[in-house]
């Protein structure tokens, strides 16, 4: 009988057990592109684990920017983020090597220098007890301004660009071209671009639109500045705290959701440009023009190879991409 009883309240216990929710941050806006396909991994960790984990997500910022919320990652009050690569970079900053303008102007390109370096960016995440779960791409990032055209490097100077206080590569762009960027958290930039204090920037179509800072701006160009990737992370320690079966699927499912964010920010991105097109003057750089952007971006390298980046790593990206 007593047997009995305490097979009974074992089981009752675990049938009751309560979930384990795992904390996620994010920049993106819930009814984003991104939030919605995020939304659909909530539910699917849900369905699939019959309820035991749940996938709480904190979006618009409300964790802090990226560093703020990979910190919160270290300390355990977060167990994740699905980050850009302003916030992969706080733990492996070889990954900006991905987003040195000039170096990789489109999807192909950068699949194949990726695909070839991702096992040595994942071997770094785990030793500092992350897991990449998977990429997410933010969309092509071009030059947009609000009132004049950005054709060449010099049509920057004495304007006020916006640079995000964490970029690891667009103040060596800026510090190239002779230009001095307004640095602010991406929080901080719509009321600057509403007062005229930002009037330029580098960014992707998707994101201006998203970000509501397309409205804000008249001019962009057509030529690529870099592509614009992000990624899912997740805490090694809380994933290894699930039973074996709940990590698979949450981390199966995690890739799932990583591919098919590339597949949908990269068609949406797209789009946005099309739509943005149609709202504002493309800007296309003549060959004369093209040679002082890459006269630039060469100097940006030659500056980021001084202690940013590696030398060797940013030639063997040259050499992937070609």
């Amino acid at each position: 009988m007593r047997a009995f009883m305490l097979c009974a309240l074992l089981l009752s216990t675990l049938v009751f057990a309560d979930p384990v929710t795992l904390k996620v941050g994010s920049l993106a806006p819930r009814e984003s592109p991104w939030g919605q396909v995020l939304r659909t991994w909530v539910k699917a960790v849900k369905e699939k684990s019959k309820g035991e984990v749940i996938i709480e997500v904190y979006w618009n910022a409300t964790q802090g920017d990226e560093t703020a919320q990979l910190s919160k990652m270290k300390t355990g009050q977060l167990d994740g983020a699905v980050v850009s690569a302003v916030g992969l970079a706080v733990i492996d900053p070889t990954v900006n090597v991905l987003q040195v303008p000039g170096l990789i102007n489109g999807w192909a390109q950068l699949d194949t220098v990726r695909t070839a370096l991702t096992p040595r960016f994942e071997a770094t995440f785990q030793k500092e007890g992350f897991v990449l779960v998977g990429w997410g791409d933010i969309g092509l990032d071009r030059w947009m301004s609000k009132g004049f055209p950005i054709t060449e490097p010099a049509d920057l100077k004495g304007k006020r660009p916006w640079v995000w206080r964490d970029d690891a590569m667009l103040p060596s762009v800026f510090q190239a071209a002779g230009v001095v960027p307004v640095p602010l958290g991406v929080p901080e930039v719509l009321p600057e671009l509403s007062t005229g204090n930002v009037n330029a920037m580098s960014i992707s179509a998707l994101a201006a639109e998203q970000l509501q800072w397309s409205s804000k701006l008249d001019h962009l160009t057509a030529d690529v500045v870099a592509p614009n990737i992000g990624g899912m992370l997740l805490s090694k320690k809380s994933l290894d705290a699930l039973s074996e079966a709940n990590r698979t699927i949450v981390l199966e499912t995690g890739k799932l959701t990583c591919a098919a964010l590339t597949a949908r920010i990269r068609s949406e991105d797209d789009k946005a440009f099309e739509r943005l097109k149609g709202k504002m003057t493309l800007v296309t750089a003549t060959p004369a023009q093209a040679a002082l952007w890459k006269a630039v971006y060469v100097e940006t390298r030659a500056r980021l190879g001084k202690g940013t980046l590696s030398p060797a790593l940013m030639d063997e990206v040259e050499k992937l991409a070609k």
